[in-house]
């Protein structure tokens, strides 16, 4: 059991910056300059959320209507252009779902592997555009542990111990994605079980990407199998994390998925090396 504010070995417990806007900040700036591709801004009380130039907001995108049309128009041409052949509709909704809710996990999980901090993210707080790989958000409110530097600014809230931080990462990210899996839902032609099983996967993959760069993939492997231990509804399943070994003898990890993304109804021979379909051998010559 952790000791109530035990900070685990990685994890770094420190004042904001100076020009933080809020407690999660700098673990944004950490995740762009590792991941360059997603750049996060947060806007400050008063401060518009983006709407034109090819933004959506996160609430738009839950209400299931034209906004959410023209998000999925985006998905369609790009597997026009790329693959040449026209997707089925509840094909092109699971990647549309995928390419929001795995950037938009990581304003939530990434703050919590780096700093032990948990931001609340309501879906009205939120826009993405995906064209240039940036999103803001607005933080009114956060969780974290006794002792830490920022759980004496407006907004903090203080949980006793690391399974309750836990707590506060299923909970935030369930409380973000719920009303978006309603808005995709009907498009995907999936039930409820196995949207939860997409939104384990994008938890889980989102942040192990993320560790590999900052180089504490196996940090982020123990705490995505503490997060999602196979017991905590609405996530269905585990973290599914194993080990393969390669003909050198050197340790690969892996997962097996909850869900599929539905990319081998394009390419059969060409899935992902978590997904159900891809054999170990596979997982494996992919990997040399």
């Amino acid at each position: 059991m952790t000791v109530p504010g035990t900070v685990i070995p990685g994890s770094q417990l420190a004042p904001p910056t100076a020009d933080a806007v809020s407690p999660v900040t700098d673990a944004y700036g950490r995740l762009t300059e590792v991941f360059p591709g997603l750049r996060i801004k947060e806007l400050a009380d008063g401060e518009p959320t983006p709407r034109d130039g090819g933004w959506v907001m996160a609430a738009d995108l839950a209400a299931g209507g034209p906004a959410l049309d023209a998000f999925l128009a985006w998905d369609n041409a790009q597997v026009l252009r790329d693959y040449g052949c026209q997707a089925r509709p509840d094909v092109i909704a699971s990647f549309g779902l995928h390419r929001y809710a795995w950037p938009a996990c990581l304003l939530i999980t990434v703050p919590w592997f780096l700093h032990r901090r948990v931001p609340r993210v309501h879906v009205e707080d939120v826009a993405l555009q995906r064209s240039l790989g940036r999103m803001t958000v607005r933080v009114r409110d956060f969780a974290c542990l006794p002792g830490d530097p920022a759980a004496a600014l407006p907004g903090a809230r203080v949980v006793p111990d690391e399974e309750a931080l836990r707590t506060e990462v299923r909970d935030a990210v369930a409380g973000h994605l719920a009303p978006v899996l309603e808005g995709f839902g009907p498009r995907m032609r999936r039930g409820r079980r196995a949207l939860w099983g997409m939104a384990t996967d994008e938890v889980t993959e989102g942040l192990w990407h993320i560790a590999h760069l900052l180089g504490e993939e196996r940090r982020a492997i123990a705490e995505l199998e503490a997060l999602l231990p196979g017991t905590t509804k609405p996530y269905v399943g585990t973290a599914g994390f194993r080990e393969l070994t390669d003909p050198d003898g050197t340790p690969l990890p892996t997962r097996d998925r909850a869900s599929c993304c539905l990319f081998y109804t394009l390419r059969p021979d060409d899935t992902c090396v978590t997904c159900p379909r891809t054999s170990d051998t596979d997982t494996l010559r992919r990997a040399a």
